[in-house]
């Protein structure tokens, strides 16, 4: 096993966030009365950070005169909220124990926010994640697809690009290994399907979180 390092997305790959994600999107629509969005609309806005989720959402986007209101509302209500519906995928958690066992270092990067991924991370994996990181472009590093976060845990940890590999439910997951000069993994339990996930380019792409040890 050449594998040392395992980088995961979180929404989407490690936890199915996608009804407390709605459900905080939903609240700041029906506070400022605007039409509300099903879950299958968020799951299509989700994946490039919250930002990106109440431009797609609310009415004119980034032209909408509250958006950075209902960008704050959105943040309070889903740090309040996030663990609502919020659980890890069938699997994931014997995956990531197996992974534990084998000596192999675990690292999250999402585009949520860093506040949230934390959280997150803490609740629901403990001392299964040795690094977590959310969005963080106030602090000068781009968030995904750039591959700056995942140059952060590579050097972090001391591993090489060759004994590293990223795993995410998404095209942006798949761009952000590209742009590391990661191998990928895309998983089907997440937000996008097969076709999707072909169309941008995914070459390994798994059902079961298990499947994950044929490619370490």
């Amino acid at each position: 096993m050449n594998t040392k390092l395992v980088i995961f997305d979180l929404d989407g790959t490690l936890l199915n966030t996608l009804e407390d994600l709605t459900d905080s999107t939903n609240f700041i629509l029906k506070y400022f009365n605007y039409s509300t969005r099903s879950i299958d609309e968020v799951r299509n806005f989700v994946g490039n950070g919250v930002a990106k989720l109440i431009e797609r959402a609310i009415p004119y986007g980034l032209n909408n005169p509250n958006y950075k209101k209902c960008l704050e509302l959105f943040k309070d209500n889903y740090k309040a909220n996030m663990n609502n519906k919020t659980a890890p995928y069938s699997g994931i958690m014997e995956m990531l124990l197996e992974l534990k066992k084998m000596g192999v270092k675990i690292a999250v990067v999402s585009n949520k926010f860093d506040e949230a991924v934390r959280n997150l991370c803490d609740k629901y994996f403990e001392d299964l994640i040795d690094f977590s990181a959310g969005e963080n472009e106030s602090g000068g590093i781009r968030k995904k697809p750039a591959p700056d976060t995942v140059l952060k845990v590579l050097e972090y940890f001391n591993v090489k690009k060759r004994n590293a590999i990223y795993v995410g439910d998404s095209e942006v997951d798949i761009q952000t290994a590209k742009n590391a000069g990661l191998e990928c993994i895309s998983v089907l339990w997440g937000f996008k399907n097969k076709e999707f996930l072909q169309k941008y380019g995914a070459k390994i792409l798994i059902s079961k979180p298990d499947e994950i040890f044929k490619y370490l």
